[in-house]
């Protein structure tokens, strides 16, 4: 059931329609500084950024954000900072993609073809000088070893700037979440104590209400109810025989909006 629970995440995420304020290729010229930071101490930048993805409340923290199948079951609930710690110290990169998977889920974001080709070519350089360190063993050749060797630099070289890249664009996409470039937008977390639209109780003349019989009904938010029309007045003649009765006549041919919103 767990696995099958991880399965549909991964098939939600193809459909999340939202992207990260910055990709990763230009994460470097939005915030270089941090970059520098996050790769020269990816492991305490991993630390923040997953305490911050939290809002600083560790009492929400889950080894490896629930992605692991170790995960609830490491002790977090008892010491969640040391767990933390320990995660991005032995578990660099699943701390890592952990954060990333955590913001992708809270706010639909995709991942870019961009981004997925440099993080699976991140990968592949990796495979790659692992069966190139086996066969240099195997083999023993000198040219071999050092071609291995190589290889290797360079795969560390890359996965520790891609890594340094992905969270500084976490860190950009939680300053966005925050507010710091601008007025919250609906990705903002309301106060504890502010309910929204929904959970507020309606007052007591809310709703939809006929004034009187053949009217039909319509929202009072921000109109006084009508005070009905006058009596019409007597001597009329009726209507002519064999003629069907006029359809009562509606009070609007355009339904009130709620106080507070607008149609477009």
């Amino acid at each position: 059931m767990a696995s099958q629970e991880y399965v549909d995440k991964m098939e939600a995420r193809k459909n999340f329609t939202n992207l990260w304020h910055t990709d990763l290729i230009s994460t470097m010229q939005v915030d270089l500084p941090y970059c520098c930071l996050a790769f020269w101490c990816g492991p305490c930048v991993s630390y923040m950024l997953r305490k911050r993805a939290l809002y600083g409340d560790m009492n929400r923290y889950v080894c490896c954000a629930g992605y692991m199948p170790c995960s609830g079951r490491c002790g977090e609930s008892k010491c969640p900072e040391f767990c933390l710690f320990t995660e991005v110290l032995l578990c660099f990169g699943n701390s890592v993609a952990s954060t990333r998977f955590l913001l992708q889920d809270q706010f639909n974001i995709q991942t870019t073809p961009c981004d997925n080709c440099i993080i699976g070519f991140m990968f592949c350089l990796q495979q790659l000088a692992c069966i190139f360190s086996i066969i240099a063993m195997i083999v023993g050749s000198d040219e071999i070893q050092a071609a291995s060797h190589a290889l290797n630099c360079l795969s560390d070289s890359v996965y520790c700037t891609v890594c340094a890249c992905m969270q500084t664009q976490h860190k950009i996409e939680m300053d966005k979440r925050d507010g710091k470039f601008g007025p919250p937008g609906p990705m903002a977390v309301p106060p504890v104590q502010q309910m929204s639209r929904i959970d507020q109780p309606l007052p007591p003349q809310a709703g939809y209400v006929a004034s009187y019989p053949g009217q039909p009904a319509y929202p009072p938010y921000g109109y006084p109810p009508p005070a009905g029309y006058p009596p019409a007045p007597a001597g009329y003649p009726p209507a002519p025989a064999g003629y069907p009765p006029p359809p009562p006549q509606p009070y609007s041919s355009q339904p009130y909006a709620p106080h507070g919103y607008y149609s477009k």
